[in-house]
């Protein structure tokens, strides 16, 4: 069987759909999935096994290219590509209205959540196969149910396998500390950002316990957010940006996390390292990281500033111990 997956973004987003191609994997075997997706973020298909042609779309720049030579150009070569092969099923697992758009361009029906389920009305009105998934699921649950309806089988283990193929992430050109934790600093929102004092109190107490810290980052703008937290301590790196297989290779061979509510967050979920991540203003119950070894800490008053460094290290100390002692 052939499945064509319509999923563009973001990085969260993405990871919390691996687990529904594992599940189907375990049904049919021999499955394999093509995947359109975000170029930004065409890293994260690739980790899992099932899948076997990645399709980048660079949608972001469409609005600003609208009614353009270029951009009908882009479209047309995008619409060859999706229909070069035939699928057994299509499903467009984003169901926001730029992957109801790319799901007009498939000449196989695709399936697709309801008017109810949808993240964007009328996304609905693209799919020939329309599926409840329930609002109050938490994001990797709705990934699987939707999943599940369009290949028409039961979910019969709720545990969450990501199946992530460790061999594609790269080593970076530089010498890793031999005992460090990750700290991501980064968030989308002003008001998911732990203030930077935070940070460097947060960063003298895992000194104490004997640790670096290691501050990835994804633009120019959190290179100098980084620069700034790491600049009173040397025994704390800020990294450039990096890719995302070279991030996820710093992560895979830390001994922890501490995260804002942001992609690398669920990225330390996958992996299943020992991490506590930070929440403000957000429904963790719906999008928060989900995976063994992970620590939540929601503010009690929307501000991330209500979160003590005092309280990250006591949850991440006891994420890390039960870790070790295979807890």
């Amino acid at each position: 069987m052939r499945a064509l997956i319509i999923k563009l973004t973001s990085m969260g987003d993405l990871m919390h759909a691996l687990p529904a191609l594992t599940d189907a994997s375990k049904t049919y075997p021999d499955i394999q999935f093509d995947w359109i997706v975000d170029e930004n973020f065409s890293a994260v298909p690739s980790w899992h096994p099932k899948v076997s042609e990645i399709i980048t779309t660079n949608h972001r720049t469409w609005r600003k290219q609208l009614l353009s030579s270029s951009l009908r150009r882009e479209l047309n070569e995008l619409k060859t590509k999706i229909n070069a092969r035939k699928y057994d099923v299509v499903i467009d697992m984003q169901n926001n209205l730029k992957s109801a758009v790319l799901s007009y361009f498939v000449k196989k029906e695709v399936h697709g959540m309801n008017k109810n389920s949808a993240r964007e009305y009328p996304a609905h009105w693209a799919y020939a196969f329309k599926h409840e998934v329930p609002k109050n699921l938490h994001a990797v649950a709705r990934q699987r149910s939707l999943l599940a309806q369009s290949l028409n089988y039961k979910i019969d283990d709720e545990s969450i396998d990501y199946k992530v193929d460790k061999n594609i992430f790269e080593a970076p050109d530089f010498t890793l500390p031999d005992k460090y934790l990750v700290l991501v600093h980064n968030a989308s929102w002003p008001t998911k950002l732990w203030p930077i004092s935070y940070w460097q109190k947060f960063i003298e107490l895992i000194n104490q316990e004997g640790y670096i810290a290691v501050l990835p980052s994804g633009s120019k703008e959190e290179f100098t957010r980084a620069e700034e937290i790491t600049s009173s301590n040397k025994k704390a790196i800020a990294l450039k940006q990096l890719s995302l297989n070279e991030i996820a290779y710093v992560i895979e061979h830390s001994i922890g996390c501490v995260c804002s509510d942001t992609g690398l967050a669920h990225l330390s979920a996958v992996l299943d390292k020992p991490s506590v991540t930070m929440y403000s203003i957000t429904d963790e119950s719906l999008i928060g990281t989900r995976g063994k070894n992970q620590e939540h800490i929601i503010s009690n008053d929307a501000r991330m500033e209500s979160i003590t460094p005092e309280e990250v290290l006591k949850k991440l100390l006891k994420s890390v111990k039960e870790n070790s002692d295979g807890g």
